[in-house]
Parts: structure tokens; sequence; C-alpha cells
């Protein structure tokens, strides 16, 4: 029996290497990755690869009506066609040069271009969710609400209770939460809000065992909030007291959000549309009440940009990797976890070696221990070609910005590093707005003095056991 065992687990192993090798067409360090997982591991191996190994990116999980789509895709075209033509009309005469980078993201990831929008920048957690807060109370039609970790603590509820308030008031309330990044939240916390008339519903929730999902890997990482269609919020900020820095492990916690007025709402609004009829029992149909015709409340420049598992194409990481090859001057960089596959680590390479300044922070704190010492080794990588870097000392640094040339900015909730780029549901704000771009610069600035710059001298100086880490987790890092 047990050779029968043996030879069974064997064939099955082998059976999953051929899936990985010649039907799925995954990056081929996540293949050697799994196969030598199966290799060494036959029956934890395959237990890992069910639980962690799914392919979505040829699978059509977001659905829109028919409607939506049209019209969606109807401003698509026009615009696609528009910058095709050369006919387009920039308003500011700066972002021409990147009209590269606004095709890409429009053809490959949706991301409808936008030039009125009002934009503020929340570096800190008290201002970001004051003002959340003050617009949920003042919040006329509906309000929709999805976020990656959602805590039963003192600030989660007060959100709670204000979302409640709004639902007796007659507002429409729907709450999207991750079942990953919120796993510790009790299902009876959300019960004022479902009182009251609000609707809840979870993204790729465990179907049969709890704590056992077969899609624990694919998490939707997206932050972001609509408020009577007319206002958005998106950025690094999850809902907890740790994001208000009272956390004494991590200390202060430093991220980027935006506040967005103006028609890139437009575009978060259709995200949250995809994500909740993905996930509800009751989807949501289009209706103009969802979409009102925008009053124009700036001149910035933006493009909302999705990214997801379920896609062949690595939208924000493509645009991220075409504003690298677009600098001239400058890239800054504020990232919490820094896992990059080939192609980023050239791009940074290559921009570097052509005598672009790159400064990239890092926390000094680690809250993930095994992508903290993989950070470490990709950047001790790019000291070498003259790559700058900055360890932010003040508390922990969770903010998701690139910044390049002054002139072009991103900012929104994913991670440089390959889970957000491969295996997290993300949305960036691709923001071309010469004023914008130079305020994250500044605030970028501003961290510099909570930081100190490890040189490459100081890191050929780390002990063996700190290369031995870094060394196991870069080894891990396609599957982090």
């Amino acid at each position: 029996m047990d050779v029968f065992l043996l030879s069974l687990l064997t064939m099955v192993n082998i059976l999953l290497a051929i899936v990985i090798i010649f039907l799925e067409r995954r990056n081929v360090a996540a293949t050697w990755a799994w196969i030598l997982i199966l290799l060494f591991l036959p029956v934890v191996g395959f237990i890992l690869y069910i639980i962690f190994g799914q392919n979505l990116s040829k699978r059509k999980i977001f659905r829109f009506s028919a409607e939506h789509t049209n019209e969606y895709a109807v401003k698509i075209t026009q615009q696609t066609r528009a910058l095709e033509e050369h006919r387009f009309r920039f308003r500011d005469p700066a972002i021409i040069p990147y009209q590269s980078i606004i095709y890409m993201n429009l053809v490959s990831g949706n991301g409808l271009f936008t030039q009125d929008n009002e934009v503020d920048i929340f570096t800190d957690g008290h201002a970001k969710f004051e003002a959340l807060i003050e617009d949920i109370n003042h919040a006329k039609d509906h309000i929709h609400l999805l976020y990656f970790i959602i805590k039963n603590d003192r600030i989660g509820n007060r959100i709670l209770h204000a979302l409640a308030q709004k639902a007796k008031e007659g507002v429409k309330v729907r709450v999207l939460y991750d079942d990953m990044g919120s796993s510790r939240l009790p299902s009876r916390f959300f019960k004022p809000l479902i009182e009251a008339g609000g609707e809840v519903a979870v993204f790729f929730p465990s179907k049969f065992i709890p704590y056992l999902n077969f899609r624990v890997n694919y998490r939707n990482h997206r932050k972001l909030v609509v408020i009577d269609g007319k206002i958005g919020y998106i950025g690094g900020f999850n809902i907890g007291d740790e994001y208000l820095g009272l956390n004494p492990k991590l200390g202060y916690w430093r991220d980027t959000h935006l506040r967005l007025q103006g028609s890139s709402v437009d575009a978060l609004q259709t995200r949250f549309f995809l994500d909740w009829n993905n996930a509800s029992l009751k989807p949501l149909n289009f209706e103009r009440r969802y979409f009102p015709i925008k009053v124009p409340k700036g001149k910035s420049a933006l493009q909302i940009v999705s990214s997801g598992p379920d896609s062949e194409w690595e939208q924000i990481k493509n645009g991220m990797i075409k504003m690298i090859y677009s600098a001239r001057e400058r890239i800054d960089i504020q990232t919490p976890y820094f896992v990059p596959d080939d192609s980023l680590m050239h791009a940074l390479k290559i921009a570097a070696l052509s005598g672009v300044e790159i400064r990239i922070m890092i926390p000094n704190k680690p809250d993930h221990m095994f992508v903290y010492w993989a950070t470490y080794a990709y950047i001790g990588e790019l000291l070498k070609v003259g790559v700058r870097c900055f360890i932010y000392e003040h508390g922990f640094i969770h903010a998701k910005m690139m910044v390049v040339d002054g002139k072009i900015a991103s900012v929104g909730t994913a991670n440089f590093d390959v889970r957000s780029f491969k295996l997290n549901f993300e949305v960036n704000a691709f923001i071309f707005d010469v004023v914008l771009a130079r305020r994250l610069q500044t605030i970028f600035e501003k961290d510099l003095r909570d930081s100190k710059e490890m040189t490459n001298e100081m890191y050929n100086q780390r002990s063996y056991w700190i290369r031995f880490k870094e060394s196991i987790s870069r080894l891990l890092s396609p599957i982090l």
C-alpha cells in the first residue's frame, strides 16, 4: 500500500508539473519554484499548490451590465482614436511627452484619461479618516466602500456607526471587504449596518471550511470609497487603529491617500461595481444616480488603472515601467515592500546607468519578515548601479508612490512587489499634473529628514546571518 501511495503521489506531482509548465504558462521563476516545492514536498507541496497555485489569468471573474459596458467601451474607443490621430487636446502642454503612457494605460488597462479633477493628498491617518467621516456624514444618495482590511477597533467602529447612521437616513450603503485581509473581523461586526438597511459582501470568502480558502493567495488589496458618485478615495490606508499610529510595534503610520473630485470618480465607481458584482448576491445595475454629471472641480489629469491575477496584462506594473523609461532626471519611490521582478529591476538599472537619479525609500520596521529581507536583497543589488536607498525611521512607511521628474506620478494600493503586480487585485491613480507631482515630490523630500541613507559600504558590512536570511527570502520571492 505504501508503494502504491508513493507511486500515486509521484504521478500527481508529475501531472501538476506538466500543467504548470505547458498549460498555465507561468513566469519561469515561479514555475521553477513550484516544481521544486512539488519535488521536495510531495504531499505538502500538493496542498500548497491547491491553495496558493491557482491561475486566474484566463478567467473572467468581473462582469458588468451590457448598458454600462457599451457606454464605457465607446468612451475608450473615442479617446483611443483621438490619441492615435493626434487630435486629443491636452490642457497642460507639459503632459504631451507622456502620451504613450496614457495610450498604454487606456488600451491595456481601460484607464480613461480625465483632466477635470481636484485632488487632496493625505499622509496622516488622522486627517484622512476625519475627512472620510465628514464626507460620509454629508452623503445624500449612496456610499460605496471597499477595503482590504477592516478592523473591529476604535476607528473601525466609528466608521461603522457613521455608515449605519446614514443607512438609517435612507442613504444606500454598501461595504465590501477581503476575506483574507479581514480574516479576524467577526461577522457580527456589521450587524448594526445591516439592521439599518446597509449591505455587506465578502471578496473570495471561504466557501466550505472556515479559515481554509482555496483562493487565499488572491487578495483584493484595493482601498477605495465612492460617495454620491462625486467624491472618491484611493490609496494605502486600510481601516484600523494601527493606521492612526496606535500600534506600539510599528509606531507612527506614514501612508499616502488621495481624495478625488471630478470625472476620475466614475472610474473608481466602475471598479467598485465590478468587484461588488463578483462578491455580492445583490448585483448592482447601471443607474445614472451612481454616475452623475460632474461639475469640473480642478485641472489635474488622472487615469485610474486596475490590475489583478484575472488578467494576462500586469497593467499597473507596465505603467510603472513605462514611467521609469520616460525618466530623464529623477525617480522617487516609496514602498513598504520592494520585491520587483526582472523587468522592473532591468528598467531601474537601465535608468540608473543612464544617469537618472533614483531614490527608493523603504521602512526600517518589518511587518512581513520574509518580504522585509527580500527587500534588502533587491536593494543591495541596485546599490551597485548607483541607486540610492533611504530607510524611513519615524515609524512605518506604507506609502505606495512614485514620482518621475516632478511631472508625473503614481499613487494607489500596489506595492513595488511581485505579489501586488501578479497576485493581488490592485488599483492605482496615474497622475499627469506637474503641480500635483511636485507636491508629492516635496512630501518625499520631507520624509528624507526622518530617514537615513543606506550606502553600498554599509550594505556590504551586514552579517552572514542577515545574508542567509536575504538569500532564502529572495529564493521565495516569486511566490511571496
